[in-house]
C-alpha cells in the first residue's frame, strides 16, 4: 500500500482473519467460497462471513496509440456477458487478455497485441499506466493497463486465435472521434472507459 493510502485507509490486510477457502466450481472460470472476518471500525471482529467470490485471474488491457496521427487501435467482438435487451453484445473494446502463470503483464500485452490485432509491439513502447480492481465485491480480478505506441498506418482486418474462438475486427480511430462514441454511450465496457480517459487527460505528453 503506498504512503497516500495508508494515510486515509484505517486498516490494511493484517485486519483480516482468514478462516477457510473451498472450491466451488471450476470450469473456464472458477468460484470459491471465503469465511473471513475482518475488524471493524469499533475496533472489534466481524462476525464470520461466507462469501461466493468470482476467481476469474488477472488481465492486461492495451491502449495502442499512434500519437503522429492523435488515433486509435480499437477492436470489435462479441461478448456472451453483454447480451442484454436492446443493446449490442459486440463491443469496442482495447485489446486485452488474461495472464499465465509464466508471462509478466508486459509480455501479454506483446503477445495479445498481435494476436488480436496483428501488432508488433517493442516492449521498450509500452507503458504502464494503473492497476484497478474491476469488482471487488465478490471478484479478484486485477487489471493491468498500459498503453502502448504504435505507428497505425496500414493497421486492419480481422484477427483472433481459432482455437479461443475469437473473431476480432480491428479498428482505427481518432481519439476525437473516441471520445465521441464515449460521450454518445456507444463504449460501455469498463477499461475501455477507464484507459480513454486517462489518454484524455495525458495524449498531450505522449
Amino acid at each position: 500500500m503506498n504512503k497516500n493510502a495508508q494515510t486515509i485507509l484505517r486498516y490494511s490486510e493484517k485486519d483480516i482473519n482468514f478462516v477457510s477457502k473451498k472450491p466451488l466450481y471450476t470450469g473456464f472460470f472458477k468460484f470459491e467460497q471465503y469465511n473471513i472476518q475482518h475488524r471493524l471500525y469499533n475496533g472489534e471482529m466481524s462476525e464470520l462471513l461466507s462469501r461466493e467470490i468470482f476467481e476469474r485471474g488477472d488481465a492486461v488491457v492495451l491502449m495502442p496509440y499512434d500519437p503522429k496521427t492523435d488515433s486509435l487501435v480499437m477492436i470489435e467482438q462479441f461478448r456472451p456477458g453483454a447480451i442484454r435487451e436492446n443493446n449490442s453484445p459486440w463491443l469496442l473494446e482495447f485489446v486485452a487478455g488474461m495472464f499465465s502463470p509464466e508471462e509478466s503483464p508486459v509480455e501479454v500485452a506483446v503477445r495479445e497485441a498481435k494476436e488480436e490485432a496483428n501488432l508488433d509491439l517493442n516492449p521498450s513502447n509500452i507503458t504502464p499506466v494503473l492497476k484497478y480492481l474491476s469488482s471487488p465485491g465478490g471478484m479478484t480480478e486485477q487489471i493491468h493497463l498500459f498503453i502502448g505506441i504504435v505507428d497505425t498506418k496500414g493497421v486492419g482486418g480481422v484477427y483472433g486465435l481459432a482455437d479461443e474462438h475469437e473473431d476480432i475486427l480491428v479498428h482505427v480511430v481518432t481519439r476525437e472521434q473516441a471520445m465521441a462514441l464515449l460521450s454518445e454511450g456507444k463504449i460501455t465496457n469498463a477499461s475501455t472507459i477507464i484507459g480513454l480517459q486517462w489518454l484524455q487527460l495525458n495524449y498531450q505528453n505522449l
